[in-house]
């Protein structure tokens, strides 16, 4: 089996992390494993595994005939058989498939506004789909949809999985006091709901003034950027909330931390959760999108009601008054990842999957 993972970006997305993710855990499986990214790399290059093939399009345009002919001598040179297009590649993949029609063409759907399905652009997906051979979707609703809206049978729901990384380049170093960290992994999109977390640190900030909190994740200067920058001034949390932008070294930043939260208002199956469980971190998450499928409240984490402010500083306050609540919650939370999201049986399925197509 020749296999090829496609990716827009190697930012430090969810939908990215499970593209590398997915060619590393083949490397070793299948004949051929590669991935191409179409427009611009980023941190998370450094993460591909040397027995993976790699490769990038610098793609500049919607359509990119330069890029496009580019991956065209690329499929061929490789004998590719499947090209597995994450996210908005999918496009991409479509153009590929009227040149090369034995190709045959996986989606893997990572829409992180499952909360709002409704309001999704509909319009080329149902145009190009019918081109495509399988959708993998990152949770139940996703799977749903790709059923009742786009009219497609062969759907089948993956979990992402996390991968584990033996070397790390600490580079990364937090402010704050040792044993009063707690970090958030999320780049600044609406989603993600940042303004509930500061929210709940200017709350914090009363009673507890020595804790602080840690945003790792891609700032994009947009207008939501500025809106965050701005109510932290407003908040006078400047020596409390600090940002961090993307960074590479996660081990090491969730090292240093000893509570992690989100705070989205829509997920699918975010990769964050797992690395948090993969690391023993005590998490605290509104209960969005598949969340719920790996934290089971009061066991090995807590989860609290969209938006709710004053719910999530009660179940913050919890924690930071109980450290050994805080051990409990990472270890049961580390056996919860490593049982239930195993990329070995996570990847088995998905081979066995293409298999049957």
């Amino acid at each position: 089996m020749r296999i090829v993972q496609i990716i827009d970006s190697l930012e430090a997305g969810g939908a990215e992390r499970m593209a590398v993710n997915y060619a590393n855990s083949l490397a070793n499986k299948i004949d051929f494993s590669g991935i191409v990214v179409t427009r611009s790399e980023g941190l998370l290059l450094h993460k591909i595994n040397s027995n993976v093939d790699y490769f990038f399009l610098n793609k500049s345009k919607t359509i990119d005939f330069k890029a496009l002919l580019k991956l065209i001598s690329y499929i061929k040179r490789n004998k590719i058989e499947i090209v597995h297009a994450h996210s908005t590649s999918f496009f991409l993949a479509f153009l590929l498939k009227l040149i090369i029609p034995k190709v045959k063409l996986i989606w893997h759907d990572h829409y992180g506004d499952s909360e709002f399905l409704a309001e999704r652009p509909i319009m080329a997906l149902k145009f190009t789909i019918p081109f495509f051979y399988g959708i993998i979707s990152v949770n139940q609703k996703l799977k749903v949809w790709s059923k009742q809206k786009l009219k497609f049978e062969n759907v089948i729901y993956l979990h992402n999985f996390p991968c584990f990384e033996d070397e790390q380049l600490e580079t990364t170093i937090l402010a704050g006091e040792d044993g009063k960290r707690i970090v958030c992994l999320a780049n600044l999109r609406p989603q993600k709901n940042h303004f509930l977390l500061l929210n709940v640190a200017k709350k914090l900030n009363k009673m507890e003034p020595n804790w602080t909190f840690h945003l790792v994740g891609k700032d994009f200067e947009d207008e939501y950027s500025l809106k965050i920058k701005a109510k932290i001034f407003d908040f006078q949390l400047q020596n409390h909330v600090f940002l961090y932008n993307s960074k590479s070294d996660i081990k090491n930043i969730l090292g240093q931390a000893n509570i992690a939260v989100l705070t989205s208002q829509s997920e699918g199956l975010p990769v964050a959760i797992l690395e948090y469980g993969l690391n023993f971190k005590a998490v605290i998450s509104t209960s969005v999108g598949e969340i719920q499928d790996i934290i089971c409240n009061g066991e090995n984490g807590f989860l609290i009601a969209n938006d709710n402010i004053s719910e999530f500083y009660d179940a913050l306050n919890i924690l930071i008054q109980n450290p050994k609540l805080i051990t409990t919650f990472g270890e049961n939370l580390n056996a919860t990842i490593r049982r239930e999201f195993n990329s070995e049986i996570i990847v088995k399925t998905y081979i066995d999957w293409l298999k049957n197509i």
